[in-house]
């Protein structure tokens, strides 16, 4: 009996229900990453798999200022790049690039294909800054710090946010090499960037998805395709956390929720800029055909493959784009 109660009190300590300052604070500053400064390298996945850092202010001012005295001034357009569609940087004109490693707290990208580095440059007369290589919660990232990227560019002053990826197809009238217009999404990751701390500054706690993303937006889409004669399929979203491709019977489950292609990023990026109220324009690369479409097995190397065969179309349909939306 006695050593039944020991067990029973030695259970309650290990899960016993977080106090209010617990809920608060979940992660004790003595487990947090060491220092803010300059100095200290960027974010790996093997830290924040360990101490997961929650978006703060100081971190955020951090690479603020650091940005800030790298670039006299930034654009208010912005675009993120996917897989295999990062040589949309190579188009750019007048170019100025800052490694993303040398971004104090900035998260680490692992990932072939994903390069790290922000562009700032002009394209048909209009600046932009491109972020060349994106991360992942695949790569042991909380989505906090997936999001933190999109968090900086909205205190850098950045109000318009182009979000690309390479994505499987779910529709069984998608090809590879199609694009398609990211109308909504379903977020299967089971987290949200938006949780933990919160300021005021920071938009909206209960920020509002009625339409994350913006009609206007894309209304130019599709008029400058239509004016290229390119085809711009439209659809759903369904992202998961990855890295594993999804199985046949997911692929069912995701269609019969009405998803139309399916990726492992863009959602948390998406979720943050719509709550720093940015307007957002989302387009996804159908690289391949998910698994139970077709007999093939998937392998990344060929989904960069296909994104790299489709790059001028890619190319072309974005430089018409930001003409028109500036």
């Amino acid at each position: 009996m006695l050593r039944a109660a020991r067990e029973l009190t030695r259970a309650n300590r290990r899960y016993s229900p977080l106090s209010q300052t617990d809920w608060d604070n979940p992660i004790p500053p003595r487990r947090r990453l060491a220092g803010s400064g300059n100095n200290v390298p960027a974010m790996t996945p093997m830290q924040t798999e360990m101490a997961p850092p929650l978006l703060d202010a100081e971190r955020l001012a951090t690479a603020k200022a650091f940005v800030q005295q790298r670039f006299a001034s930034l654009p208010r357009l912005a675009i993120i790049l996917g897989s295999g569609l990062g040589s949309f940087a190579d188009s750019m004109q007048d170019t100025e690039i800052l490694p993303t490693a040398q971004i104090p707290e900035y998260p680490r990208s692992t990932v072939a294909g994903h390069a790290g580095c922000w562009i700032i440059g002009r394209v048909g007369g209009k600046r932009l800054l491109a972020l060349q290589g994106r991360v992942h919660t695949y790569e042991g990232y909380p989505a906090s710090v997936v999001g933190f990227p999109v968090h900086l560019m909205a205190e850098l002053g950045v109000k318009r946010l182009i979000v690309t990826n390479a994505a499987g197809g779910l529709n069984p009238l998608f090809r590879p090499g199609d694009l398609m217009l990211i109308d909504d999404h379903i977020n299967f990751m089971f987290t949200n960037p938006l949780r933990g701390q919160h300021r005021r500054e920071w938009g909206e706690r209960w920020p509002d998805m009625h339409a994350p993303y913006d009609p206007g937006l894309q209304g130019v889409a599709l008029e400058a395709a239509r004016q290229l004669g390119i085809p711009l399929r439209r659809g759903v979203l369904f992202a998961s956390k990855g890295p594993s491709y999804e199985t046949a019977a997911e692929v069912r489950m995701a269609q019969r929720l009405g998803a139309d292609a399916a990726t492992m990023s863009t959602v948390p990026e998406v979720l943050v800029a719509v709550a720093r109220r940015l307007e957002v324009l989302g387009i996804s690369c159908i690289t391949n055909l998910c698994t139970g479409l077709t007999s093939q097995k998937l392998d990344h190397a060929e989904v960069t493959e296909v994104a790299n065969r489709i790059s001028t179309t890619f190319q072309k349909l974005l430089h018409a784009i930001i003409k028109q939306i500036g």
